[in-house]
């Protein structure tokens, strides 16, 4: 594996202001200017900073220069690299002011990793520390660490390995992560401290993680507010789990018995249904106010009284509710929630001073002790009824995940829901196709008129005509109404167009050569056969591939050390097939590529999963390695550079397509079912034609 080189800045101080993703973005912006110019100077700074995504909606070009004006009053000075960074977090800090603060995400699973004074809230650290403490002490590698001191920086010290992130991802999603493929010593080396952090954090985006301006360097120097970010969403990912219809078919009690009303509890985000769960008992216990938030509409803790009074009333103190202090009445209410059995993560401060995110932690501990909702049988078996079959399921988890790896500004909770707008697609759309979308005629949500939905899935399908997909019998009326075989039928098609575009740069090195799935099955047999090894497959349907040993051989032929053979089974049996299976995910995440496939997928041979965990693969490794002889693949900005190895889950920080997102790009080669054949051929084309109209007819 190559190693990882950086962008070096002189100042210690403000090197640690920036994570490597953003330093690379900046630098190559400025070399940019610089290349063009022959040097930078302080007016050529305005045209290029407002179109950075940090200032492009808070900013305009005449404020920015006036705001340099009055620090340079020649803006003629030329200016270099470091001065240019200063200039960045200045004008960050402007932009802060006139914005009057952060603002709260809509989700809190969307809210980045990295906040603009790079701060870290010791109250969350504490929480956090307490949930590491108590779900991970007994595990067999990290039990000689823990207890972690809340009070000391020891969380940030042991996050360095890359271990604990690990662990604690597979705490909020078991089995995400195959913990045979984690380096688990006392002290790694640079390159098991890479693999572990790159596993990481393509395990973090598999269980829905937004990992926004991120890299691998970045958890190994163990900064604060990036490791705290996301470890932050992996405990809510955790806490959150069961609010849905799936896990907790009770709470089919909060709507009506209407088809309309649950399929819009299905959609609704997992912090809006406990907001949704904790009105609905609020109005039963006759609070009066309604509680829009986790932070000002409980930072009196009456509402908590109230909840806690309705669902456990035995351990009801009524001086809860008769204190004046606040403070007093929070701490009352702890002492409530302890008794109930709930562990005590924050401090009555947390709830008086609103802290969002541990309330909401706070609330979701309440749902797991006690929901107080209906075992009523006829009201489970509708729920029941509503949810989506397995196919459905794994393939709305597919597109989320994938939509969300994309880096789009809007996160997606439920697939076929969300895209009902129109605008998510529209998002997709421009960044696989960037330019393609008019956003004069785009409306953003919440959008009050119908017909504004309609408009924008009108433009969904023509920018989809254009861009040769098959959309007989789609019309934008039918994304509306969440025709769910029609939106799949879509998506496939939108995913495979993001396969192609990346798949034109691997052409663009084979004189003109088309790359089919053939190829890509001659590039992994040839690979393979190059280690010495006789296994071979004949399609990607072969059955032999549910044993799961090609894809080690192959994982192996590209990188022999990420492999450990010891732990690999004969795969005869469907339990040895499935650690195989397992094993082959975490050893590719661990690699690099960011895919979103089941073990199912490979025990079944799913015939589209493993052609595009094969290119994955193949990407990777052309990538890093620029085979001679071999089709080879130029990055996504044509310009030739390669990446290093501390590859970034995410885009730029600029939001510009100068250099599109490493796992935007690969994740494209991991669709599941929904994938198609990389092999574009007349009979394929003719196929595509019937696709959407099959759906419809089976709709």
């Amino acid at each position: 594996m190559s190693s990882y080189v950086g962008v070096l800045v002189s100042d210690q101080w403000l090197q640690s202001q920036f994570t490597q993703v953003e330093l690379r973005s900046l630098n190559s912006k400025f070399v940019s200017v610089k290349n063009q110019n022959g040097k930078v100077t302080v007016g050529d700074l305005p045209p290029l900073m407002v179109k950075l995504k940090a200032f492009s909606a808070l900013l305009t070009e005449d404020e920015i220069r006036q705001i340099l004006g009055e620090s340079y009053g020649d803006m003629s000075s030329e200016i270099d690299f470091e001065t240019f960074l200063r200039v960045y977090l200045n004008m960050q800090g402007q932009a802060t002011g006139k914005l009057g603060g952060p603002k709260n995400s809509s989700s809190f699973l969307k809210a980045s990793t990295t906040t603009l004074l790079h701060t870290i809230s010791e109250s969350e650290k504490a929480s956090y520390v307490t949930h590491i403490n108590i779900y991970l002490a007994d595990d067999p590698f990290l039990k000689q660490f823990l207890p972690l001191d809340p009070a000391t920086n020891d969380l940030f010290h042991l996050a360095k390995d890359g271990v604990l992130l690990c662990k604690l991802i597979n705490v909020a999603v078991p089995g995400t992560i195959d913990e045979r493929a984690i380096n688990t010593k006392r002290v790694l080396n640079p390159w098991e401290r890479n693999e572990n952090h790159t596993l990481c954090l393509n395990s973090a985006k598999a269980i829905g993680c937004t990992v926004v301006n991120i890299g691998t360097q970045d958890l190994v120097e163990g900064r604060p507010h990036l490791v705290l970010g996301l470890i932050s969403q992996i405990i809510k990912i955790q806490l959150l789990a069961d609010l849905n219809l799936k896990k907790t078919p009770q709470l089919v009690e909060l709507v009506e018995d209407s088809n309309a009303d649950v399929e819009e509890l299905m959609g609704l985000a997992p912090e809006k249904v406990l907001l949704k769960w904790m009105n609905f008992h609020l109005n039963k216990a006759g609070y009066e106010k309604t509680v829009a938030n986790f932070s000002s509409d409980v930072k009196d803790g009456k509402a908590y009284a109230y909840l806690l009074n309705v669902l456990a009333p035995e351990f009801c103190n009524p001086l809860t509710l008769d204190t004046k202090d606040p403070v007093e009445r929070a701490k009352l209410v702890l002492d409530h929630a302890e008794r109930m059995g709930c562990k005590r993560y924050l401090s009555p401060k947390d709830i008086t001073e609103g802290s969002t995110n541990l309330n909401l932690a706070f609330v979701a501990q309440i749902f797991h002790e006690r929901n107080g909702l209906s075992t009523d049988s006829k009201k489970i078996s509708f729920a029941e009824r509503m949810t989506d079959d397995v196919q459905i399921s794994r393939e709305e988890r597919c597109f989320r995940l994938w939509i969300n790896s994309l880096g789009i500004e809007s996160y997606v909770n439920n697939v076929f829901e969300d895209v009902r707008t129109g605008w998510i697609l529209l998002e997709v759309l421009d960044k696989v196709a960037p330019g393609s979308v008019n956003w004069k005629h785009a409306s953003k949500p919440p959008i009050k008129f119908p017909f504004r939905k309609v408009e924008n899935c009108n433009q969904v399908v023509k920018i989809g005509r254009q861009l040769k997909f098959s959309v007989v019998n789609l019309g934008g009326n039918d994304i509306v109404q969440g025709n769910k075989k029609l939106i799949v039928a879509f998506l496939w098609q939108l995913m495979r167009f993001n396969m192609l575009q990346l798949l034109k740069s691997l052409r663009s090195r084979s004189r003109g050569k088309e790359i089919t799935d053939a190829d890509i099955m001659n590039w992994a047999n040839r690979k393979v056969k190059s280690t010495g090894r006789s296994t071979q497959i004949e399609s990607f349907k072969d059955k032999s591939l549910s044993t799961g040993l090609f894809f080690l051989e192959l994982l192996s032929a590209v990188e022999p050390r990420v492999v450990n053979w010891n732990l690999v089974t004969k795969g005869e049996s469907d339990e040895e097939k499935r650690l195989n299976a397992t094993y082959i995910i975490s050893v590719a995440r661990k690699l690099g590529c960011s895919i979103f496939l089941l073990p199912e997928d490979i025990m079944e041979v799913n015939q589209k999963m493993i052609l595009t965990l094969t290119a994955s693969i193949m990407y990777w490794c052309l990538q890093h390695a620029g085979e001679e002889g071999e089709v080879a693949l130029s990055p996504a900005n044509g310009n030739g550079s390669t990446y290093a190895s501390d590859t970034s889950p995410a885009p730029s920080i600029s939001g510009e397509d100068e250099r599109s997102s490493l796992c935007g790009e690969i994740s494209s080669l991991t669709m599941d079912d929904a994938a198609s054949d990389i092999t574009v051929s007349s009979s394929q084309c003719e196929n595509e034609d019937t696709e959407i109209a099959t759906a419809e007819s089976h709709a």
